[in-house]
């Protein structure tokens, strides 16, 4: 079956979810950041993530936008920076506007050369997302920017998945789904779709139902993924 569509995730797969503490740990006003910065953005995304899993689980929905300050906020807590209220306006304004992995441009614009069609599909909200997309540069790139928001409920629920199916009029396997979330990946394997698993930081396979058809270390090798595929 050829592949249609290449689908990802948003943060942790195209957009650097370090960045913000990172970018802000370089700053003159935020020298406490130094030595922590890294913990921080650390406690920062495993709690974004447990949120969404527990309100999906819960059904008490909310703005990705709400999940990620609640992140912040507890992150900030843990690491006894929480009366910094400069600081914590600062991380969230370089949140919204996060860079792009290295690699990511050059990606796109082959896969978008080769007539692929190409989108996201991501918690974040459409705000969020738009933001990140103008700010990376990578405006024009993607034929859709999908968010969790139209269905109300985060991944991995089966009905965020299903937003692909009913936006390309594709069948599942005849889509790439390219996540740096191991379960993310997995989930999405269990649907349908083919996957790809982007292990930046080299963890363990999650213990899922299924698991990605495919891993690498980042999004550079892609091109050359989908070209073997389609012509397998």
């Amino acid at each position: 079956m050829t592949l249609k569509a290449c689908v990802f995730d948003a943060y942790g797969t195209l957009f650097d979810v370090s960045a913000a503490a990172r970018e802000a740990s370089r700053e003159a006003s935020f020298p406490e950041l130094a030595e922590t910065w890294q913990s921080l953005a650390a406690i920062w995304r495993d709690k974004q993530l447990q949120y969404t899993w527990l309100r999906a689980v819960t059904g008490d929905h909310i703005d990705f936008w709400q999940v990620t300050q609640d992140g912040l906020d507890y992150a900030l807590e843990a690491s006894g920076l929480d009366k910094n209220a400069a600081l914590r306006k600062r991380l969230l304004q370089l949140y919204f506007n996060l860079s792009a992995y290295p690699e990511v441009p050059a990606m796109l614009a082959t896969l978008r050369a080769e007539g692929l069609k190409t989108a996201i599909l991501s918690n974040g909200s459409p705000d969020m997302l738009n933001g990140a997309v103008s700010s990376a540069g990578l405006s024009g790139q993607f034929d859709a920017v999908l968010s969790v928001q139209d269905v109300g409920i985060f991944k991995p629920a089966p009905q965020v998945y299903a937003m692909v199916e009913q936006t390309f009029g594709i069948a599942r396997n005849e889509v790439l789904f390219v996540s740096s979330n191991g379960w993310d990946a997995g989930c999405a394997s269990a649907f349908g779709f083919e996957t790809l698993w982007v292990n930046r930081l080299g963890a363990p396979v999650d213990r899922l139902a299924a698991t990605p058809q495919h891993t690498m270390k980042d999004l550079s090798g892609l091109p050359a993924l989908l070209a073997q595929q389609n012509h397998a």
